[in-house]
């Protein structure tokens, strides 16, 4: 998300000296087509006069998603006067029945806009929805052209891949000093007590008052919580009904229109982004697994992409989470990736992590970009 956490993130640390983004061009939602073996993407529609020309609701729903829409940008947690009678206790749910929203209005609503992954965000307090929403629409101006009110779509993608990222970090961290080891094995070593002592490799030692790292090097300090299913896709074309020269797009499948629990995430890229070859597109799908046959539940989706250039590159993978919070071990580990392609989830679990770190929250108005520190190993 442009105006996100991760964004905001890297701004705050620095590491966008370093680091090119380009836009999304444009961001979809699935909703599946009655009968028929496969639905359709449709644009989100990203302000009042789109909703008006979307092909997602009917023109009486236009009516009142428009008037819906124009609360939630109206909407400001700290002045009640723009609650609309709500209180703090007021259900999503409440909400959608208030400003009488169909089902398919909803499933976009609260999945394609405001990022939830299952329904049971309705049954919450409203606020963190309509919070969510927020960060959208200010994440459609954030990086806009000075000719256009809007950027196509709320969400970046780093040139050159997501490999970027950490290469990013490691050239901002070898200037205060910071050391990468890379395809290297790894020994951490912890005192009788059960805190953290040093960490070895190839005979080098390496001592600090934390490490930090993520499930696959802790293995006995973590347990399962779930399986995500991938597929890497390539295709010869743009995909299907968002436009014939869109070179990237962002779908999300809302987990209802495909008799699901949680959504199914669609993010393709090309040579626009610098990964592929011109000419060519890359999408990646991702699920949590729900079944016994996870294949099956990426494929179910694959009909969107159109005609692939090859079968597609499926794997499975174990999700983990810490058994403890580290505060005791002086052994923080982070969360596995879920299956969301957008990094929401991803930037509240590195809140997390620091807040368990020094015992404060994660203000990155008061961060500098001097972030590494002696006293933290980290791999």
């Amino acid at each position: 998300m442009a105006d996100g956490k991760l964004v905001k993130t890297l701004l705050a640390t620095g590491v966008t000296r370093y680091l090119e983004f380009k836009m999304i061009e444009g961001s979809y939602v699935y909703m599946s087509s009655g009968g028929k073996k496969t639905g359709k993407v449709s644009k989100v529609p990203a302000n009042e006069s789109e909703a008006f020309k979307s092909d997602l609701m009917g023109m009486f729903e236009k009516k009142k998603f428009a008037k819906f829409l124009s609360w939630v940008m109206e909407f400001d947690r700290k002045d009640p006067k723009t609650w609309k009678n709500f209180s703090e206790s007021t259900t999503m749910e409440q909400v959608y029945e208030f400003f009488g929203l169909e089902k398919n209005t909803i499933d976009f609503t609260g999945h394609a806009i405001a990022l939830q992954r299952d329904e049971s965000y309705r049954q919450k307090p409203f606020m963190e929805t309509v919070g969510r929403a927020q960060l959208y629409y200010s994440s459609l101006t954030r990086y806009s052209d000075q000719d256009k009110k809007q950027s196509p779509s709320p969400y970046l993608y780093c040139l050159y891949g997501l490999g970027e990222l950490p290469q990013s970090f490691a050239r901002l961290s070898a200037i205060y000093g910071g050391t990468y080891m890379l395809g290297v094995p790894i020994e951490v070593n912890l005192d009788e007590s059960g805190k953290f002592a040093s960490v070895k490799s190839n005979g080098e030692v390496a001592k600090a008052k934390m490490v930090i790292g993520d499930p696959s090097y802790f293995p006995e300090k973590v347990a399962k919580c779930g399986k995500v299913v991938r597929a890497i896709c390539i295709l010869d074309h743009p995909v299907p009904d968002t436009g014939k020269d869109t070179s990237s797009v962002q779908i999300i499948c809302p987990a209802s229109q495909l008799n699901r629990n949680t959504d199914v995430y669609i993010c393709c890229i090309s040579a626009a982004h610098a990964v592929a070859s011109k000419g060519h597109y890359i999408a990646v799908v991702g699920a949590t697994v729900e079944t016994d046959d996870p294949h099956s539940e990426v494929k179910e989706v694959l009909p969107v992409l159109g005609k692939l250039m090859c079968d597609p590159f499926i794997y499975v993978q174990d999700l983990y989470e810490p058994t403890d919070d580290g505060r005791e071990s002086k052994v923080f580990i982070t969360r596995s990736y879920d299956a969301s392609t957008h990094f929401e989830t991803t930037c509240d679990d590195i809140e997390s992590v620091y807040e368990r770190c020094t015992g404060e929250k994660l203000d990155l108005q008061k961060l500098s970009s001097k972030l590494v520190s002696p006293d933290v190993t980290s791999f």
